[in-house]
């Protein structure tokens, strides 16, 4: 496809399934679901506020190959496997995108792929004109 970047974040689950962890497209780039797996290991386990904390963070670094940050994030997506996570993961949210006020939508679903994850998280930013950062 013409114009469109896609960004790798050396996860196995990218290569088995076939994805990106990012996309650039026009004005968009796109982080697909993203949790607290850095490589094998899963930072937080049991903790929903640092598990965010650390999807977010990789969410950002797959941003920052397009020359973007927190501040260019204009949607979040955030699913969890727990109710009772809602406070610790949306405290998270606030602290990193309480200037930014991104839409927001929280699930909460059945499961993921490892029964240890709590937290999986999507975000959206928007670039300047022609790709360029903001």
């Amino acid at each position: 496809m013409s114009g469109v970047r896609h960004v790798q974040s050396g996860s196995p689950w990218e290569e088995v399934f076939g994805f990106a962890r990012a996309v650039a497209a026009g004005d968009r780039v796109l982080v697909g679901g993203t949790t607290s797996f850095k490589g094998p290991v899963l930072h937080g386990e049991g903790d929903p506020y640092e598990q965010a904390k650390v999807a977010f963070g990789t969410a950002f670094e797959a941003l920052a190959e397009f020359g973007l940050g927190p501040k260019d994030v204009i949607r979040t997506r955030l699913y969890l496997t727990h109710v009772r996570d809602i406070d610790e993961v949306g405290r998270a949210h606030k602290e990193l995108f309480d200037s930014v006020r991104p839409v927001c939508t929280l699930m909460v679903v059945e499961g993921f792929v490892d029964p240890r994850i709590l937290v999986e998280v999507e975000v959206e930013a928007l670039r300047g004109p022609e790709g360029a950062p903001s």
